[in-house]
């Protein structure tokens, strides 16, 4: 195995084939190839791209580089959702425990934050003694139960993906379409899943940045999943402002157990159902339902319970996790908002600690941003656009900064 000799036909667009493909995967996980050669594999990657084989190949390697979900025969159907990541998308935590008020099993492996997007862990981490770690067991337990478990990946879980996706994090690689591609299908192939939908999202706050770059995606994504029987359908979605009205660990899941009490935004419910209904075929008013009557609110509290969480924090979870600067950014004048720049805000709740800039960085659950206004919506003079919550008056005067260039107001 001569890596360097692999990192440059890639650099100078040449193709690896499926054997040296694996063995560079099995090599990275078994610690024999350095984070340095697999990041400088992974620039190339992103400057040259793969080939449909090479991806394949990569998706493939990296599935088998640890165990596979088995399932009981005679069990329902297993169903998930993905999203390749947005700002203030916190569609997981409401989809899970409304796709098991149905008779399906939701087994979802999530990941942390990537770049300025979120992550689901951090998010229910934010829930104080909420578990993500838990091993292939007691998801099968768990499963069985209440038909859904929210976890991170295990040691023996795509181990080769929970390695390379912290390092593409921090490496400037999180867009390559190859390795989206093989991040994402690894794991939802692990899961030996019978359904799949896929949120793929566009614009300045999603990796891809135009409508045309995200189908690509869809149909790359969808081909790997249907070709290995995972029944696959993708939803193209904007992201050109934040989802909701939350940006942060803890205030979005304050935002989720509002919107699973029937009192959520408008645009994380609609792309809640939209979400449910396609990977399902049932209508979006049999889940409505499912929040209007409390059941997908009971649901998550015995997920929460189910994984050590304190359920009885979930409703002054704000509280418990208090930022010590709140402060709310006023309209500068009246007139209606044109645009909410998601990708600023992002890169804000990043700088402000809820993601990370470097690996080993720790989550302030505590920080980011709430009351987001959408576009369209008038304001008048000195009426809130949004709150900033900061850790303390140097990141709230950064924050600040930085979303009054991106609200625009005519």
């Amino acid at each position: 195995m001569h890596v360097p000799h692999w990192i440059e036909r890639k650099r100078d667009g040449g193709e690896l084939t499926a054997p040296e493909i694996a063995e560079l995967i099995a090599g990275f996980t078994a610690g024999e190839v350095p984070d340095y050669q697999m990041a400088a594999l992974a620039m190339a990657i992103f400057f040259r791209g793969m080939t449909p084989a090479e991806t394949a190949a990569l998706t493939a390697a990296m599935r088998d580089s640890g165990r596979v979900f088995q399932w009981p025969a005679g069990t329902p159907p297993k169903v998930d959702k993905h999203s390749t990541g947005g700002i203030g998308d916190k569609v997981s935590l409401v989809l899970a425990p409304l796709l098991a008020c149905e008779d399906f099993w939701v087994p979802m492996v999530s990941g942390r934050g990537l770049g300025i997007t979120g992550g689901t862990l951090d998010k229910l981490e934010s829930i104080p003694g909420f578990d993500v770690q838990l091993s292939e067991k007691a998801c099968l337990r768990q499963i069985e139960k209440i038909g859904v478990f929210m976890a991170g990946q295990t040691r023996d879980f795509c181990p080769a993906d929970k390695k390379l996706y912290a390092l593409r994090d921090v490496s400037g690689t999180v867009p390559s379409q190859a390795l989206i591609i093989a991040s994402i299908m690894s794991k939802k192939l692990a899961e030996s899943l019978d359904r799949l939908v896929l949120d793929v999202k566009f614009g300045c706050g999603a990796f891809m940045k135009t409508r045309g770059e995200a189908e690509e995606l869809a149909r790359g994504l969808a081909e790997a999943g249907n070709g290995n029987g995972v029944r696959t359908t993708a939803l193209l979605t904007p992201m050109d402002e934040p989802l909701g009205r939350t940006v942060g660990n803890a205030l979005e899941v304050v935002e989720s157990v509002e919107t699973l009490q029937n009192r959520g935004p408008a645009d994380l419910v609609d792309l809640t159902l939209e979400l449910c209904a396609s990977v399902t075929d049932l209508p979006r008013e049999t889940f409505r339902r499912h929040l209007e009557s409390g059941a997908a609110w009971n649901k998550f509290v015995q997920l929460v319970e189910a994984q050590a969480g304190d359920a009885t924090a979930l409703e002054n979870l704000a509280e418990f996790h208090p930022a010590p600067e709140i402060v709310a950014l006023s309209a500068p004048r009246d007139g209606v908002i044109r645009r909410i720049d998601a990708r600023a805000i992002g890169l804000a709740s990043v700088l402000l600690g809820a993601g990370r800039m470097v690996s080993a960085d720790e989550i302030d659950y505590a920080v980011g941003f709430s009351g987001i206004r959408k576009t369209g919506d008038v304001v008048t003079k000195g009426e809130p656009l949004l709150t900033i919550h900061a850790r303390d008056a140097a990141g709230l005067e950064m924050a600040r900064q930085a979303v009054e260039k991106a609200v625009e107001i005519e």
